[in-house]
């Protein structure tokens, strides 16, 4: 049986991991090794073992991180207090922080000014939920759905706004946020209606939707199974009743998934390099008899620029 390949548009990196890799590749040009990072610097298998091999250590705190040194902050972002504990430990630090992640730190801080109680809605145990809650000077609620939002209870309904997390399901968070102005109709936040979702996660969303319209029978996502993002690329295909799989590089595909399929669907998370989907794209071609379609999508033009320390290194 032939196979049609559609190829999901926009699909991949996004500029807050093309600029956090970009930020590891100039450190180590520029600095001498060892080079710690906190955290993966974006949530991918493939991406992380490759630059451990160039010399990069990456550790889960900032304790194993030794006076002195050299040190990047993931792109997911961190909590106030690991900055101070840099400057103490005098750590030459690297911030790759995505910059629409520090743009939800700001808001959060701006109603923490105005004496708001915050609300996030995302995944409690996610680095960047750890992050943007510990960069604000108050206990912020973390809501992960609508029973969430209905157990909650705050110090004053009528003086409330929210933030979300930006790899989150677009679906997902409209619901929760449905929830919360429906329990505290005084609430703030989510001005666009979808919360502050990043630009990269909604386009890579709608591609997915577009491509079920053609008719997948099977969708491939690239990514790995801590990244966010990419779990709910994964998930839009589930809610349609399509087979679909979250997968590293063609190593995890099952040939037993291409049974009865005429018409599969790739994309990739926004921390996933496109050799991924071209590896994946030429397995399916040399297993099956396979065409590829390209989908029409959104140019995403948006382009991060590393901080000045490695953009002044590179004059």
């Amino acid at each position: 049986m032939a196979i049609k390949i559609i190829l999901a548009n926009p699909r991949g990196f996004c500029a807050g991991v093309d600029r956090a890799i970009n930020i590891v590749e100039l450190t180590l040009k520029h600095f001498n090794p060892p080079i710690y990072v906190k955290h993966e610097i974006v949530h991918n298998k493939r991406i992380v073992a490759d630059l451990k091999q160039k010399g990069i250590i990456f550790v889960d705190s900032m304790e194993e991180i030794p006076n002195n040194a050299t040190a990047i902050f993931s792109a997911h972002g961190s909590p106030k207090d690991h900055y101070q504990i840099a400057v103490k430990k005098n750590i030459q630090l690297i911030d790759a922080t995505c910059p629409l992640v520090s743009k939800v730190h700001k808001i959060a801080n701006d109603y923490n000014v105005k004496n708001k109680e915050i609300i996030m809605i995302g995944h409690k145990k996610h680095v960047e939920v750890i992050g943007t809650t510990g960069n604000v000077e108050q206990n912020i609620q973390v809501v992960e759905n609508v029973d969430d939002v209905n157990n909650l209870i705050v110090n004053n309904p009528k003086n409330l706004a929210f933030v979300t997390q930006t790899t989150l399901s677009l679906d997902d968070t409209k619901d929760i946020i449905d929830a919360l102005r429906e329990k505290f109709p005084n609430i703030e936040g989510g001005e666009s209606g979808s919360g502050n979702t990043c630009y990269a996660t909604q386009n890579r969303q709608d591609a997915v939707k577009q491509m079920i319209e053609k008719n997948i029978k099977l969708l491939l996502v690239l990514g790995s199974q801590n990244s966010s993002n990419s779990n709910r690329l994964k998930e839009i295909g589930i809610k349609h009743n399509i087979d679909s799989f979250l997968i590293d590089g063609i190593s995890d595909i099952n040939d037993n998934w291409f049974d009865n399929v005429n018409v599969v669907g790739i994309t990739a998370g926004a921390s996933a390099h496109e050799k991924f989907v071209q590896e994946a794209i030429e397995y399916i071609k040399s297993k099956f008899n396979a065409e590829v379609e390209n989908m029409e999508g959104i140019e995403e033009t948006v382009i991060f620029y590393p901080p000045k320390i490695l953009r002044d290194l590179e004059k």
